[in-house]
């Protein structure tokens, strides 16, 4: 399956170019939150890593 994960820095930014992004390359489940990059503790990543299987794979349409 592929999994999703989107991620913005402030709250005045928007998830929805990814959320597309994401649905097109084929994500079932996307994860997605605001928290800033300098932050280590990210909820949602952290779901997504306990929700991967084996054969999943992890799908970001934004590295930075």
């Amino acid at each position: 399956m592929l999994l999703g994960y989107a991620r913005v820095s402030t709250d005045d930014q928007n998830l929805a170019l990814q959320r597309a992004a994401l649905k097109e390359a084929g994500c079932r489940k996307i994860f997605e939150e605001k928290a800033s990059g300098a932050k280590r503790a990210r909820a949602e990543l952290d779901r997504l890593l306990e929700h991967l299987r084996e054969g999943d794979v992890i799908v970001v349409s934004r590295l930075d």
